[in-house]
């Protein structure tokens, strides 16, 4: 049995002689379980990258009433696709009893990117924060080989040497990766240090099926890294009307985390994608447009369509969709 585990200890003195000392955080890995101080966790999620309208850079500036959003909803854990390098940002998110997972690109130009050998410096920087659940190496790579030089065997000894080199210097979090799908022989073979298999998992309505495949190939834990349905319909079908659609991404919803949180004995929860609509995807900048592109996404609910800028439960001036009152209402009973 493997055991990651994180300490983070607060000493109070009182007086010159006097210390409390109060254990914060532990977080463990016990068999397919992530348990957090003795208990399993359970990711009630959502992937969070907030870029506001007519910009194409991620920006915290909203993050009070996002966070207040997300309490409403009972979201505990937020999956970021890159680091921030900002206590007070991490401080913030810990006030709101939140949960942060901490994800590193290959080749972000030097930026805490694993290519350079950067990623460990921010590792070191807050292993010891106590918003850290843990930390994610890579986004659905899988699907590009040609990043890696047409093999991608290149990018899963890159990854394992990396999870490898988090563990030397923090022993304290559970390493991961966001992986497109279940994955496959090579890739588990060849990365034998992942202690998490986050999926992106687009399968209509319905993930149930990786489950039980998950369950007949590795005994470690999973996760949906993403999951979800967008707010527009390319075509009518299936009863619903093309154009804007929030029943459309409500109902997937519903269906997809019913199926998720039936299985928790296999699966550790979900990151649903996403909380905050994203205008910098497709089209102008400053507008809300249909399109988009994304690898793998002919079983995006219910149309076949990744409309990209249409994912989020919030739309960009933070009003609800009806997929919000959904997640609501499934995270909130979910134990």
């Amino acid at each position: 049995m493997k055991i990651k585990q994180l300490v983070i200890i607060w000493i109070v003195c009182l007086g010159t002689s006097s210390c409390v000392v109060e254990k914060k955080n532990t977080i463990q890995i016990k068999g397919r379980k992530i348990e957090l101080n003795g208990s399993p966790y359970l990711i009630k999620g959502v992937c969070y990258h907030p870029v506001p309208k007519g910009s194409g850079k991620r920006s915290f500036e909203n993050l009070s009433e996002d966070l207040s959003l997300m309490n409403e909803a009972g979201v505990n854990t937020i999956r970021l696709y890159a680091p921030v390098d900002d206590g007070a940002v991490l401080d913030k998110i810990d006030k709101a009893g939140v949960k942060v997972i901490i994800g590193f690109g290959y080749n972000q130009d030097g930026y805490f990117d694993i290519r350079s050998g950067s990623f460990i410096s921010y590792i070191n920087k807050y292993k010891t924060h106590p918003a850290i659940l843990f930390w994610e190496l890579g986004n659905e790579y899988n699907y590009h080989p040609e990043w890696f030089d047409g093999d991608i065997r290149n990018w899963y000894v890159a990854l394992n040497n990396a999870a490898a080199l988090i563990k030397e210097n923090d022993n304290s979090h559970p390493v991961a990766t966001a992986h497109g799908e279940l994955p496959d022989s090579l890739a588990r073979t060849l990365c034998p240090e992942i202690d998490i298999w986050g999926m992106n998992v687009y399968r209509w309505d319905n993930p149930e099926s990786i489950f039980s495949q998950w369950e007949a190939l590795g005994e470690k834990p999973m996760y949906l890294s993403e999951a979800g349905a967008d707010s527009y319909m390319t075509i009518a079908k299936m009863g619903y009307m093309q154009g804007p659609n929030e029943r459309a991404q409500a109902d997937a919803t519903k269906n997809i985390l019913d199926a998720t949180f039936s299985n928790k004995e296999i699966c550790s929860g979900v990151t649903l994608f996403a909380f905050v609509d994203e205008f910098w995807k497709a089209g102008n900048i400053n507008t809300q447009d249909p399109g988009g592109w994304a690898p793998n996404s002919s079983g995006v609910p219910y149309d076949g369509a990744p409309n990209e800028e249409y994912w989020g439960i919030v739309t960009i001036e933070r009003q609800k969709k009806l997929a919000f009152e959904v997640v609501k209402e499934k995270y909130l009973i979910a134990e």
